[in-house]
């Protein structure tokens, strides 16, 4: 060792500057790299929060916090195993996901209470633990910290939607509350042992084939609301509504502004924009029907004011021009439609029709349908657009006439507010649905009805048959809904409103007037979105 070091020495004394200069460097760097490993690793124990700990039921690293809410990137994929049929699209960008995490962070935090406390195991030990004892087990708050979403989930597969909570629980003769992991399902049902929560049937899928694409970001919406309805917070789903629209949602559940239907004749505009709305969900519904996603027996309620015959604003003109729109959509699509309005009900000289369908029908034919030569729908009245009334004997199939000539078969029928006359034995529910069952499985929308029985001198439409008449008036699906709402009373002035189902694929919203500042217009705000149409005050 004496040796060694005398020719350590001797090799030190011969050493040039520079390469003293390179030695003494190589020596800071390794120090510097010692530091800094020491720094940024965490002792064991140091994963744990100060005034809690975490006992998470998904073994994660714990996620770098940037404010006092815990926040992770939504992703709508995972690249864990159990999640590798989920498709790689994404179904939300990183801006638009944090911001919902966020928000429903910030601003909703005892919905995800509720969650917790609904859908969660967490939300069960405490109905239990609580039963004997109260308070022994109490759920604190709840944050949202991770959602995963594909961009398409087929019917026929298990759900892959679900979000994460982290809970806070406080347990009695515990000083630090836990925080635990928990996973809900976008699908979920709520727990049975948790009392004050109702179950509310799942938002169907699309089926695999079908002619419709559905944005990732309503899908999760519309999910979210229907959890929310479930946990009693009706009030958040507006809300959320009107988030959709800020992350990218299609916006369908949007209102025109500044449509002024207090108003009265309202302007071209606004009824074109109905007209619009409306053909188009007839549309839609009648390509689902050939698919075999909903039914053929079809509803649409378009009851703006000059749509309500209840108000001395009703126009008939207006009710015309929106069938006349519906009807030259369809054929436009090499459908041919029958338009029906319902003739006189009753039985001898005690015979009539609804005040409200006086004249339709021979108005409906006299309209300019624009079909004549050298028009924009040459040849479309008579061919494919014909005219009928309500019952089995005007539902045309194909076969040929006594002189060989073919007759090709009806494809829709739209019929005109069918409804029953208030003193008149007979319902309209009787020739309704003969015309139903006669016309199989093609599509039967009817516009604006009133399948209600009506009080009547022998009770005929009050007693006999009435349970049957109502399931068949049930059995109809809304594929296209709008309606004012009005104070309660007489009054149908001023519109506080309005209730609207787009097509038959979207949930029921519920909007509140709103008057800008200043006379600059007016909107409609969501603040109601269900899956069921609204009811009540």
């Amino acid at each position: 060792l004496v040796e060694r070091r005398k020719v350590i020495n001797h090799n030190m004394r011969n050493m040039s500057s520079f390469d003293m200069l390179v030695l003494c460097s190589f020596a800071i760097a390794f120090v510097a790299n010692i530091v800094t490993l020491q720094a940024f690793s965490l002792p064991n124990g140091a994963a744990q929060c100060r005034s809690c700990r975490i006992v998470g039921s998904f073994h994660q690293q714990p996620r770098r916090r940037s404010t006092s809410t815990t926040k992770v990137l939504l992703k709508a994929t995972s690249s864990t195993s159990d999640n590798s049929e989920v498709n790689d699209s994404a179904a939300f960008d990183e801006q638009s996901l944090d911001f919902t995490m966020g928000y429903l962070n910030k601003h909703h935090e005892d919905v995800l209470t509720n969650f917790a406390m609904a859908f969660t195991p967490i939300g069960v030990t405490q109905a239990k633990k609580n039963a004997f004892s109260g308070g022994a087990y109490t759920i604190q708050s709840a944050s949202i910290v991770n959602i995963i979403h594909p961009k398409y989930n087929k019917r026929d597969k298990p759900n892959k939607s679900y979000f994460e909570l982290d809970v806070t629980v406080q347990i009695r003769g515990e000083k630090e509350p836990t925080v635990e992991r928990q996973k809900v399902d976008l699908d979920a049902i709520p727990n049975t042992e948790t009392r004050g929560f109702q179950n509310i049937e799942p938002v169907p899928y699309l089926s695999p084939d079908s002619a419709f694409d559905v944005n990732p970001i309503d899908d999760f919406i519309r999910r979210l609301n229907r959890l929310c309805v479930i946990v009693n917070s009706p009030a958040t789903t507006g809300k959320l509504a009107q988030l959709g629209f800020q992350i990218g949602g299609d916006k369908l559940a949007i209102l025109k502004e500044d449509l002024y239907l207090n108003q009265v004749p309202h302007n071209r505009y606004v009824r074109q924009y109905f007209y619009e709305l409306a053909s188009k969900a007839a549309l839609d519904a009648v390509v689902a029907c050939s698919n075999g996603e909903i039914s053929n027996r079809m509803q649409m309620t378009t009851l703006f004011p000059e749509m309500n015959p209840s108000m001395d604003s009703y126009r008939i003109g207006t009710l015309l021009e929106l069938v006349r729109s519906m009807a030259i959509t369809l054929a436009e699509q090499n459908l041919r439609v029958r338009v029906c309005v319902q003739g006189s009900m009753g039985v001898g000289i005690f015979t009539g029709m609804p005040k409200q369908l006086s004249g339709a029908s021979t108005l409906l034919q006299r309209m300019d349908w624009q079909s004549g030569p050298g028009e924009e729908n040459e040849g479309m009245v008579g061919d494919y657009i014909n005219f009928g009334a309500v019952g089995k004997e005007h539902v045309v199939n194909a076969g040929e006439d006594q002189e060989g000539n073919q007759i090709n078969q009806d494809d829709v029928f739209l019929l005109l507010c069918p409804q029953s006359m208030i003193g008149v034995e007979s319902s309209i529910i009787g020739g309704l649905s003969e015309m139903v069952d006669a016309a199989g499985g093609r599509p039967v929308i009817i516009i604006n009805p009133d399948l209600t029985d009506k009080v009547s001198s022998q009770g005929q439409q009050n007693i006999r048959g009435r349970k049957q008449r109502i399931e068949f008036a049930d059995s109809f699906e809304t594929i296209y809904h709008f309606q004012n709402i009005y104070i309660s009373g007489t009054s149908y002035f001023p519109i506080l409103g309005a209730v609207n189902k787009p097509s038959h694929k979207d949930p029921w919203v519920t909007y509140q007037r709103r008057d800008r500042v200043n006379n600059g217009g007016e909107i409609y705000v969501p603040i109601l979105s269900t899956e069921e149409k609204p009811d009540g005050e």
